[in-house]
């Protein structure tokens, strides 16, 4: 609240005043090392007045001492408004003249107070420099310790606070700024010196909220002194918002009855919604929480419940254990009425599982539960590190603005993302569920044991985690080759396409203000990220790699790092088994610079066995440096671990690593000749895209339709991912991608497949509105058909253990399956109206699990209205979290746009679809050729809405301006995304995703016209022959 300019005149209160809000109902009171300890300074007087003279005489004086005091005191008001106001501007509470501290500091002695003092030096510095407008916290204070007690009353979703902070004071500080969002009503302030009497307390004269920094600041009568130890005691009370940031509610409906919780989302800058706190990663400290909340309900944190006190007016207090040190945006609790399940690791770490009654009681959370336990001990033995804290509980919430969030011992999930019904969930949404836990489990070490000094490495822990998706997935699944394999399709072709933009940034970037916090949790810092860890660990070798690992956990556990940290242990292993690479030397060029190089290798036309060996920076919009002078400015070069190998008609050599750091370099590889090709980037280990001269691309298509299985299953998707890219962005003819397929129809693994899906999808989303793209689907469904008959459907519903032994046959059979039915198999579409229409006329859903979705969304899209809504009303009564999302996903794939439209306008009602699901039903609308126009008008009209509800979550609005218009391809959807832009500003903190929106969209828009009739005329030549 502000304070009015009456009041603000007022000026510094130098009475010792306090007040307690009447709102903390039912809290705790405070503990007896907070007691109050209000000093009031005796007055005494040397001498007595026995006579009128020197009665008036004293009086006089006292009066002229009156009005001197009051002089001074303005003139001190005056020069504290003239620090303080101007970019404080009226953002200050309510009490901010009434907030007070223990006791008073003594005045200084004249001497103290020369203007020639060190002391008022400091001190006119500090005011100068005005600590709160800096963008990061002060470093004058550390926390120490914090001591928060919490009162919930979930009938009216407030809660109310008291927080104690211990600080270490490092340097001279005449005020106090920490991290407090303007939600907080804080009640209260007092400051005492550890272990000092109360005269020696310090006096907060005021105080202020600073809003463009979300600080509050305490200035002090006095200085707080280096190498002391204070206690900072504040009180206040604020609602719990349903905006999924901070502390806040969300419900859920069992038996009829809807039931409320309430959970933290901290990370990475929202503690201070909660409670007043030190909010940056660098600060860390110990906590002690309490929560008292109703009986009905449970409350978790943390840490284990150390002490629990039942009141006799239906109030339980629960009392946890202190934590380690850790930063505040891993701190989290919970009040909920969950039960759970619960098992051990062998190292005696709990480990539950808390959701809602039903899903709990149906089995729905045992295999998240289990897998964790495997999880938790396979890291210990990896990292060589124990689990530091005695529990990990898991919690799945019906609504989170993230799929997960891997606080320290409470690691909170949506439902989506860890309730499994093994007969009803698919192969895919099973992957997806344990990669998921698999990624939360691996930043209870790269995360919150070490955390990242600040947020331009959060790569340090989003990297790690995502790459460790995959190598934990593998120990669950040894049979699913997931690090070697599905990486390639889902990590890095994926984030090639981002990082190949000219809006992309590196995965190391300034961060200045809280807006630039949020934009960094990108694709970029996850999946480019994981690729550089993936290109590191097979350069160094993966032994050395871990080893190096190791080390840098036990050297930062509990602390902070920075990526030359990291390179310093990984240097250090290296040269400890004999080798001199200097990590940071190669891989500061890969994190500091945007993008990624296109290694280009041309064969000598007249000497066998020479290469001439090539780097530029990739981007698919070629002409984007000569008009961007800043991007034609860098000169873009990497340090390219090229792994090389040359191969025959019947076997590939063994490959050969060369380091190429130059613009062009000429290397020599033996073996090469006439007949032979060659392959680079073995295995697709390196984070980078690989051309050849025409002549090599012609001798590895003929190669590949002779003999493929010669070329490993990795760089086969390697090549068809690259010319595809390569053809998009025009440096390849458009004919070379669609040649390389022909092969497809005799490849039986299933990555190929994967990799060609992923890019005939975005062709045939490009080519979908044009008159001709039936000549399209018909040349990928010739590729299809061979391989697509040959496998069929699936028979029988396969029960749970089917997932380790047919985990690649039958995910190839679905990759089959979803190819022949999108692109228009007429067998493959009667196959679905089979399915779906005997599951109508029976009631009983034998339609196998792992392709539902693909025959859920034919159904929608070929027959009659009856079948929308049969998916509507199962929408409704299914409690089976993983059915309910492919039955809304399904939904979309209508082609009656008042069915759509009214889809659209229903995902606002968070009654009806969960907040975090209604960006997935957009996006899946744009997907759909009859709704695109549709969702993209949706999305202007509500943008209004969707900002306010997904804008501070700035990862579900990326994800929702990328899905809307990652397909527009003409140029008036250019102008109107364009006049959008200039309409609304792009909104805070989505700038960026507009800026990528609107590169994509112009280069969809330039494909059209420079490469759409080169694509369709080899097509026509190549089905005519």
């Amino acid at each position: 609240m502000a304070l009015d300019d009456k009041r603000d005149k007022k000026g510094l209160s130098f009475t010792p005043m306090m007040i307690e809000e009447d709102s903390v109902r039912n809290g705790r009171g405070l503990s007896d090392q907070w007691a109050d300890t209000m000093v009031v300074r005796p007055r005494t007087t040397e001498r007595h007045i026995t006579v009128h003279k020197k009665l008036v005489l004293g009086f006089a004086i006292s009066i002229l001492a009156l009005i001197i005091v009051t002089i001074i005191a303005v003139l001190l008001s005056v020069r504290f408004e003239e620090c303080a106001t101007g970019s404080e501007g009226s953002h200050r509470t309510a009490n901010s003249s009434l907030l007070a501290s223990d006791a008073k500091v003594p005045p200084h002695s004249p001497t103290a107070s020369n203007d020639a003092s060190p002391q008022k030096e400091r001190k006119e510095e500090e005011e100068d420099a005005k600590p709160w407008l800096d963008l990061r916290l002060p470093t004058a204070l550390q926390p120490l310790h914090y001591n928060l007690m919490l009162t919930t009353f979930m009938d009216n979703f407030t809660f109310s606070g008291e927080v104690g902070i211990a600080i270490e004071c490092l340097n001279f500080s005449r005020f106090l700024v920490l991290h407090a969002d303007t939600q907080l009503k804080i009640t209260r302030v007092q400051l005492s010196a550890d272990g000092r009497a109360a005269p020696s307390a310090l006096n907060v004269t005021r105080t202020f909220f600073y809003p463009p920094n979300q600080v509050f600041v305490m200035a002090l009568s006095g200085q707080l002194e280096p190498q002391k130890r204070y206690n900072l005691r504040m009180s206040y009370h604020a609602r719990i918002d349903d905006d999924l940031l901070g502390f806040y509610r969300s419900s859920y409906v069992i038996d009829g009855e809807r039931r409320s919780l309430a959970v933290t989302q901290f990370s990475p800058t929202h503690a201070r919604k909660s409670f007043p706190c030190f909010d940056e990663p660098i600060f860390k400290a110990t906590f002690k929480i309490s929560i008292k909340h109703q009986k009905s309900y449970v409350s978790l944190s943390n840490m284990p419940v150390e002490t629990t006190i039942m009141e006799d007016d239906g109030w339980v207090t629960d009392f946890f254990e202190q934590t380690p040190p850790m930063s505040t945006y891993y701190l989290a609790w919970a009040v909920c009425d969950f039960t759970y399940r619960e098992t051990f690791t062998k190292n005696d770490i709990g480990v539950r599982l808390y959701a809602r009654p039903d899903a709990v009681r149906r089995g729905s959370g045992d295999y998240a539960l289990n897998i964790t336990k495997k999880l938790l001990e396979f890291y210990e033995d990896y990292f060589k590190v124990p689990y530091s804290l005695p529990k990990l509980d898991l919690l799945a919430v019906p609504k989170h603005p993230y799929a997960a969030m891997e606080n320290w011992g409470l690691s909170v999930f949506v439902e989506q993302k860890m309730l499994l019904d093994p007969t009803v969930s698919s192969i895919p949404y099973l992957l997806d569920v344990t990669m998921v836990i698999v990624h939360e489990i691996c930043h209870q070490w790269f995360g919150d044991l070490v955390t990242p000094v600040w947020w331009e490495d959060v790569w340090l822990k989003e990297g790690f985690a995502h790459y460790f998706e995959y190598v934990g997935t593998d120990y669950l699944y040894p049979g699913w080759n997931m690090e070697k394999q599905r990486f390639l399709t889902d990590v890095l072709h994926e984030v090639m396409l981002l990082d190949g933009l000219s809006s992309s940034h590196p995965i190391s970037q300034e961060v200045l203000q809280a807006t630039d916090i949020d934009r960094v949790f990108d694709w970029i810092a996850y999946k480019k990220g994981a690729a550089l860890i993936r290109m590191l660990a097979n350069f160094m070798g993966h032994q050395v790699f871990q080893l190096g690992l190791q080390d840098y956990l036990t050297t930062h556990m509990f602390g902070n790092a920075a990526r030359n940290d990291l390179w310093n242990k990984l240097s250090k292993a290296l040269q400890m088994d004999g080798k001199t690479i200097n990590v940071s030397d190669v891989m500061d060029r890969w994190t500091t610079q945007m993008g990624y190089p296109l290694v280009t290798i041309v064969r000598s036309e007249t000497v066998d066995n020479i290469l001439t060996i090539s780097q530029q920076h990739f981007i698919y919009d070629i002409d984007a440096k000569s008009r961007n002078p800043e991007l034609a400015n860098i000169s873009y070069l990497w340090k390219i671990p090229l792994s090389v190998a040359v191969g025959n008609a019947s076997h590939m050599s063994s490959s050969a690593v060369i380091w190429v750091s130059n613009k062009t370099e000429q290397h020599r590889v033996h073996g090469l000749d006439g007949r032979s090709w060659l392959l680079g980037n073995i295995n697709q280990t390196g984070y980078f895209r690989v051309n050849y001269d025409i002549r090599n691309w012609r001798l590895l298509i003929d190669h590949l339709m002779k003999n493929h299985e010669v070329i490993s299953v990795g760089n086969r998707a390697g090549l068809i991912d690259d010319a595809f890219n390569l053809a998009r962005a025009g440096y390849l003819p458009q004919n070379i991608p669609l040649e390389i397929i022909r092969y497809l129809s005799k490849e039986k693994e299933f990555l190929p497949w994967h990799a060609a899906s992923r890019v005939l999808y975005p062709l045939d989303k490009l080519l979908d509105r044009t008159a001709d793209c039936s000549i399209f689907n018909k040349y990928v469904l010739k590729q299809v058909t061979p391989m697509y008959a040959k496998l069929g459907w699936p028979t029988s519903n396969l029960n749970g253990s089917f997932v380790q032994a047919f985990y690649q046959t039958e995910e190839l059979r679905r990759e089959l399956i979803m190819l022949a039915c999108s692109f228009g198999s007429k067998n493959c579409h009667q196959q679905a109206i089979t399915l779906i229409s005997e599951w109508m006329s029976s009631n009983k859903n034998r339609i196998p699990p792992n392709v539902r979705d693909i025959v859920y969304c034919t159904g929608v899209s070929l027959m009659e209205e009856d079948v929308w809504e049969f998916l509507w009303m199962k929408f409704h009564s299914s409690t089976a979290v993983s059915e309910k999302k492919i039955l809304l996903e399904a939904l979309t794939c209508s082609d009656n746009k008042n069915l759509l439209n009214k889809l659209l306008n229903l995902s606002l009602n968070s009654d009806v679809v969960a907040e975090q699901d209604a960006i997935d039903v957009i996006i899946h609308v744009a997907r759909n050729p009859q709704g695109r126009n549709l969702a993209w008008r949706f999305f202007k009209d509500k943008w209004t809405i969707l900002h306010s509800r997904y804008g501070e979550a700035l990862f579900m609005t990326t994800k929702l301006v990328s899905g809307v218009t990652e397909f527009l391809n003409t140029e008036r959807e250019l102008n109107e995304l364009n006049d959008f832009i200039r309409k609304h500003g792009g909104g805070e903190g989505s700038t960026s995703s507009f800026t990528r929106a609107v590169e994509i969209v112009e280069a969809n828009v330039r494909w059209h016209t420079l490469y759409k009739e080169q694509l369709f005329q080899w097509l026509r030549n190549s089905l005519s022959s």
